[in-house]
C-alpha cells in the first residue's frame, strides 16, 4: 500500500510538471473524450499514465482581474521594461545646467566627477564644460542615457517696474514765471552768511556753531526791489564738499563770494569747479572791500586765471565789489542777480504731481523727521504722498524757513516737510505719487533693486577672491606635476615619524600612511579633540588606541562633507557674540530732584512710548543725536511703588546708578539688553 501511494503522488507531480511544460491548451486537446474522472489514461505525447481527475480546468484555474490589474495591463500591455531617462546634453553647458538635466544636486554631481576623467577644472556651478566627453561620462555614471541637443533659448523674464519717474517735459503754454534759486558759495570766512544776513536783514551767522555754516540753509527772501529770491547758503569748510556740490546742482545762479584781501582760496576753486560742472550762471561778489589790504584788481586777475571770464576782461560774468558787513554796493549785487534771472527766463509748471529735491534732512525732537526741499515742479500741499530714494511720507505739515506753517509751496519755494517714515538723503529726488500704497510699492521696489546691486557687487568680490585662490591652487598643482611621481620625504610635527611616500606603491602605502599618521597623532597627544580622515579605513588597533586616549576619529569619503564637519566643529569652538536687543524706549518729560541720604538725586520722569522698560536692563540716554550716557538703573517707580517693568503708555520715575547724570525734557531713553549668540564661521576653503 505504501509503495502504491508513493507512486501515485509521483505520477500526480510528474503530470502537473508535464502539463506546465506542454502547455495548457495543448493538454486539453490530448485528453481522450469520454474518459471518466479518476481513471488512469496514457499521455499521447510521452506515454505517462496520469489520473483523469487532473482535469485541465483545475490546472488552468484563473482569478478574474480587478480594476487596478486591468489598468496596469492597459498602461503596459506587453510588460515592456521601462527605459532609463534620456538626458539632453550640449557642448559648453554649465555644471549647474548638467546637474539640473540629470536631476541631481551639485554635491552629487561633484561626487560623480571624482570618477570622470578630465573633470577637475569644472569646479564651479557657472563653469562651462567644453569637453563633451566629460558630460557624456558623467551622464553614464548617473545611470542615464543622453542625446545631443541644441542649447535651450535663455529668456530673461523681467518683472514690471514699480518705480516712480519724472513726468515728461511740460508744454510751454503751461509754464509760468518763478523766482530764481540762488546759491551762495565760496571759501570759509569770506562772508557768505554775512552777505545773506544783509540781503534779508537778519542775523543768521550768530546761530551757527563757531560762526561757520555747517549745513545748507534754504531761505526765501523778498528783496527791497520787490523781487522774490530763494537763497541757499552752503558751508565753506573743507569738510563739507558734498554739500557744496549738492548746492550747485539744485540752483539757477551761483553767487561766488571772494574776499578781496584773500583772493581765490582752496574752497573758492572747488566752488568754481562745481558751478562750471553744473553749468549754472555765476555772479561774483568781491567782498570785504572795506578791509585794509583789499585788492579788487588782483582778485579779478586771480578769477581769470581759474577760468572765469569777467565782464572787465571781455567775458559775460558779472563781478560786483561789495562790503556785506557795511552794506556797501548791495543794491548793485541785487540788480546783477535780478538781471541774470531775467536773462535766464526762469519758468516752471505749477500744476500736476510735485517734483522736488531734498536739500537737507534731520531729526527734530519736537517735529520728528524733517526734510528741507526745494520745489521744482507742481505745487506741494498738505496730504500729498511723496517718495524720495527709499523713504516716503504723507505730508503732515509744511513750514517755511522762519518756522511758520504754509498751506502750499509753488515752484522754487524752499519748504520744510514733516511726516517722513524714514529720513531721505540730501540730494534725493522727491516725486509725488497717487497713494500711500503706490509709495510703499515704489520704496519696496527700490530697496530690492539696491539689494540686488549689492549682491552683484558682493558676488563679483567673491568671484575675484575665488579666482585668486584657484590661481594659487593651479600653480601649486603644476609644481607638483613638475616634480614627477616621486614625492619628497614629509616630516610630521615634533614627536612624529618621517614617512616616505612613493606614488608607484600608492595603492599599498596610502593605507599605511594614514595608519601611521593617526598612530603618531595619538602618540604625541594633540590638543585637538578629533582626528579627521578622508577616504580610508581605520585599523582595529588604532581605533582601540583612540578610544583609550579619548580621541574621536571622524571618517569621511566626500570632501564637501569633511569641510562641513570641520566648519561645524570650528563654529562650536568660537566664543559667543554679544548682540544688542532693544526692549523699549521712553521720553523724558521732566527731571525731578529727590532727597536721599541728605543729598539731591536726579530722577527722570518718563513715559514709555515703545516696548517695555525693565529695571535690570541697560539704558542709553540720547540727547539730540548724541549718546550722553549708558548704564544701569538703581530703582524704577510707578506712582509710589517700586516695580520691575513698565509697559507702553505708562509713566515712571527712573533713577540711575550714576547719580551725577542730569536729564532734560526731550531726552530719549533706550532700554536694551545684550544677548549671547553663537557664531558661525565664514571659512571658505575655496572648493
Amino acid at each position: 500500500m505504501l509503495r502504491g501511494w508513493v507512486l501515485q503522488r509521483w505520477l500526480q507531480k510528474s503530470s502537473i510538471q508535464h502539463i506546465s511544460s506542454v502547455g495548457f491548451s495543448r493538454v486539453s486537446q490530448l485528453m481522450p473524450r469520454g474518459v471518466s474522472q479518476g481513471s488512469v489514461v496514457p499521455c499521447q505525447l510521452c506515454g505517462y499514465t496520469q489520473p483523469s481527475f487532473l482535469h485541465v480546468a483545475s490546472v488552468l484555474y484563473k482569478k478574474r482581474k480587478g480594476k487596478d490589474e486591468k489598468k496596469a495591463v492597459m498602461v503596459n500591455p506587453k510588460g515592456i521594461k521601462e527605459k532609463s531617462h534620456v538626458v539632453n546634453i550640449w557642448k559648453n553647458m554649465t555644471v549647474q545646467e548638467l546637474a539640473d538635466a540629470i536631476k541631481r544636486d551639485l554635491d552629487t554631481l561633484f561626487e560623480i566627477f571624482i570618477y570622470v576623467e578630465d573633470s577637475e577644472e569644472y569646479d564651479r556651478p557657472d563653469a562651462a564644460i567644453d569637453n563633451l566627453k566629460v558630460i557624456q561620462n558623467a551622464v553614464k555614471r548617473a545611470g542615464l542615457r543622453f542625446r545631443l541637443a541644441s542649447p535651450p533659448d535663455k529668456i530673461e523674464m523681467t518683472k514690471e517696474s514699480k518705480d516712480a519717474f519724472r513726468r515728461p517735459p511740460p508744454d510751454e503754454s503751461e509754464l509760468v514765471r518763478r523766482p530764481p534759486v540762488v546759491t551762495i558759495m565760496g571759501h570759509v570766512d569770506h562772508g557768505k552768511t554775512t552777505l545773506l544776513d544783509a540781503l534779508r536783514h537778519s542775523a543768521i551767522v550768530d546761530t551757527e556753531f563757531g560762526g561757520i555754516t555747517q549745513h545748507i540753509g534754504a531761505f526765501s527772501v523778498r528783496l527791497d526791489s520787490g523781487e522774490k529770491v530763494t537763497f541757499l547758503d552752503t558751508p565753506g569748510h573743507a569738510a563739507f564738499r558734498e554739500m557744496r556740490a549738492r548746492g550747485a546742482t539744485v540752483t539757477d545762479i551761483v553767487v561766488l563770494v571772494v574776499a578781496a584781501d584773500d583772493g581765490v582760496m582752496e574752497q573758492t576753486k572747488e566752488s568754481i569747479h562745481h558751478a562750471l560742472e553744473a553749468n549754472v550762471s555765476i555772479v561774483v561778489a568781491i567782498n570785504k572791500i572795506d578791509k585794509p589790504g583789499a585788492n579788487v584788481a588782483q582778485t579779478r586777475d586771480m578769477l581769470l586765471q581759474h577760468g572765469l571770464q569777467l565782464e572787465d576782461h571781455g567775458g559775460d560774468i558779472q563781478a560786483v565789489p561789495i562790503s556785506a558787513l557795511k552794506g556797501q554796493n548791495l543794491n548793485l549785487l541785487v540788480e546783477a542777480i535780478v538781471t541774470q534771472a531775467e536773462l535766464l527766463n526762469l519758468c516752471a509748471d505749477p500744476r500736476g504731481l510735485v517734483e522736488a529735491v531734498v536739500v537737507e534732512s534731520r531729526l527734530d525732537l519736537g517735529r520728528g523727521k524733517v526734510a528741507t526741499c526745494i520745489i521744482q515742479r507742481g505745487t506741494l500741499s498738505k496730504g500729498a504722498v511723496l517718495v524720495a530714494g527709499t523713504a516716503w511720507c504723507k505730508v503732515r505739515n509744511l513750514f517755511d524757513d522762519a518756522g511758520q506753517p504754509v498751506k502750499a509751496a509753488p515752484p522754487a519755494t524752499p519748504v520744510q516737510v514733516i511726516g517722513w517714515k524714514e529720513l531721505p538723503a540730501a540730494g534725493d529726488l522727491v516725486l509725488e505719487v497717487e497713494s500711500e500704497r503706490c509709495a510703499s510699492e515704489v520704496v519696496e521696489w527700490r530697496r530690492k533693486e539696491e539689494t540686488k546691486e549689492k549682491q552683484e557687487q558682493q558676488q563679483e568680490a567673491i568671484q575675484e577672491k575665488l579666482n585668486e585662490h584657484l590661481a594659487v591652487y593651479k600653480a601649486q598643482l603644476e609644481e607638483k606635476r613638475r616634480l614627477g611621481i616621486r614625492v619628497k620625504r614629509a616630516t610630521l610635527p615634533a614627536g612624529g615619524k618621517n614617512i616616505s611616500v612613493y606614488l608607484e606603491n600608492w595603492e599599498i602605502l596610502e593605507f599605511q600612511l594614514f595608519e601611521n599618521v593617526i598612530a603618531t597623532c595619538l602618540e604625541i597627544l594633540f590638543d585637538y579633540g578629533s582626528i579627521y580622515t578622508f577616504n580610508t579605513e581605520i585599523p582595529a588597533d588604532v581605533q582601540k588606541m583612540a578610544k583609550d586616549e579619548g580621541v574621536s576619529i571622524k571618517k569621511n569619503n566626500v570632501i564637501y562633507h569633511l569641510v562641513e564637519d570641520l566648519k561645524i566643529e570650528i563654529s562650536q569652538n568660537l566664543p559667543p557674540k554679544d548682540i544688542e536687543e532693544i526692549l523699549g524706549e521712553a521720553n523724558v518729560i521732566e527731571e525731578f530732584l529727590i532727597t536721599e541720604r541728605k543729598k539731591k538725586v536726579p530722577v527722570a520722569g518718563c513715559r514709555c512710548v515703545r516696548g517695555v522698560l525693565k529695571k535690570e536692563a541697560l539704558y542709553r540716554v540720547i540727547r539730540g543725536q548724541d549718546i550722553i550716557h549708558e548704564g544701569l538703573l538703581s530703582s524704577m517707580y510707578h506712582i509710589k511703588s517700586e516695580v520691575a517693568t513698565i509697559t507702553r503708555g505708562k509713566e515712571c520715575g527712573l533713577k540711575f546708578v550714576d547719580e551725577l547724570l542730569r536729564f532734560q525734557p526731550g531726552d530719549t531713553l533706550v532700554c536694551y539688553q545684550m544677548n549671547k549668540v553663537s557664531q558661525v564661521t565664514d571659512w571658505d576653503p575655496g572648493f
